[in-house]
């Protein structure tokens, strides 16, 4: 179906402007909603661009860019706050990558060893999103 790399959603500190990829529109809303905190938020701590893309094998990756201009870009911070993001949306993360591999590149849950989980398909997402409440 896809032959290069997909791009999730994105947001710049350049254009104040998010991006969402509409073939992934049948997301929850609260997942969207998420990912749109995570990606903004980020830009507006640490300046540049940032996307959350999947590779070939499903998995997603964080990548950054900022103008060479751009004084105020924080490069040490990018990579601790990818960190820190990785570590706290983990759930969240891993479920994309589990419905990318499901829905885009035909896998079967059982290859990725989730057969219990892929019982019940509204799981998938269900306690994956803090809302920090």
């Amino acid at each position: 179906m896809y032959q290069d790399k997909i791009v999730l959603c994105g947001a710049s500190a350049y254009e104040q402007k998010y991006y969402f990829n509409q073939d992934f529109n049948s997301l929850p809303e609260a997942v969207k909603q998420e990912l749109q905190i995570m990606c903004v938020l980020y830009t507006e701590e640490i300046g540049g661009i940032l996307t959350l893309e999947f590779d070939d094998d499903g998995n997603l990756q964080f990548k950054t860019e900022a103008l060479d201009a751009d004084a105020m870009y924080d490069e040490i911070g990018s990579v601790l706050k990818i960190k820190k993001l990785q570590e706290e949306k983990r759930e969240l993360l891993e479920s994309l990558e589990m419905y990318y591999r499901v829905f885009f590149l035909g896998e079967t849950p059982e290859e990725n060893g989730l057969e219990e989980k892929s019982t019940d398909s509204g799981k998938l997402f269900g306690d994956s999103v803090d809302n920090g409440v």
